[in-house]
């Protein structure tokens, strides 16, 4: 019965939330030629999912990141945790790499799509990548793109294999990797389930990875290795 009304709540929340703030997202996000108001009106509605479930996020390896920089943020990924925490914790200006499903969903599609992130056909391969790769060239100066390279959530908490578009996006587009690696989100929310456990969840930023003149394989390996090694 917990499980249940546990998941009754975050469930009514992220609706609410939703109807909430999507009006504001699609105007802020209409309204300015970057996206930047709109990525601000999502770490609102992703700040607010987190205090109403009791999750609370440590973050370790902030000193890495160069707010100057552009990043091709690489992270795992195991649980819906995952993208409300990386918001918060990150402290950059990004878009997603989004699969093109999430596209149809009501209110939520559209709030995703106006705020200028960028949706795959992954039944397209190369042409889904050349497309992503001419989306990145157009986003702001300064924008970073974030990534999540497994393509899914894992069922069990344990690094799936890596795909290897972001890091050919990556080495394309001359930007370095900023790996970073999510810990304990599986345990608050698996996949599969509605029913959170409150508790903590740590995001640990690493060192960029640099990409340029660099074999795809080497440099998606080094980035596999370092993310899972602080799983």
């Amino acid at each position: 019965m917990l499980n249940i009304l546990k998941a009754v709540w975050i469930l009514f929340w992220a609706a609410l939330l939703t109807l909430i703030l999507f009006l504001p997202i699609v105007i802020a996000a209409l309204a300015g030629r970057s996206g930047n108001a709109a990525f601000h009106g999502t770490q609102v509605y992703a700040w607010c999912i987190l205090k109403l479930t009791g999750i609370r996020l440590k973050v370790i390896g902030l000193e890495h990141i160069d707010p100057a920089q552009r990043y091709v943020i690489l992270s795992n990924h195991a649980s819906y945790f995952d993208p409300p925490a990386l918001v918060l914790a990150l402290g950059l200006q990004y878009r997603w790499v989004i699969k093109k499903e999430l596209r149809k969903v009501p209110l939520f599609g559209l709030a995703l799509e106006t705020s200028r992130n960028l949706f795959i056909d992954r039944s397209k391969g190369s042409d889904a990548l050349e497309s992503i790769k001419r989306g990145v060239a157009q986003l702001p100066e300064g924008t970073s793109i974030l990534i999540f390279p497994e393509g899914t959530r894992s069922w069990d908490g344990k690094l799936l294999p890596f795909k290897k578009g972001g890091f050919v996006i990556a080495r394309d587009g001359k930007l370095p990797i900023l790996p970073v690696t999510i810990r304990g989100s599986h345990d608050r929310l698996p996949k599969g389930t509605a029913a959170f456990v409150p508790g903590v969840i740590e995001i640990v930023i690493h060192p960029p990875v640099a990409t340029a003149g660099r074999e795809v394989e080497a440099v998606r390996e080094e980035v596999k290795d370092t993310i899972e090694d602080a799983l």
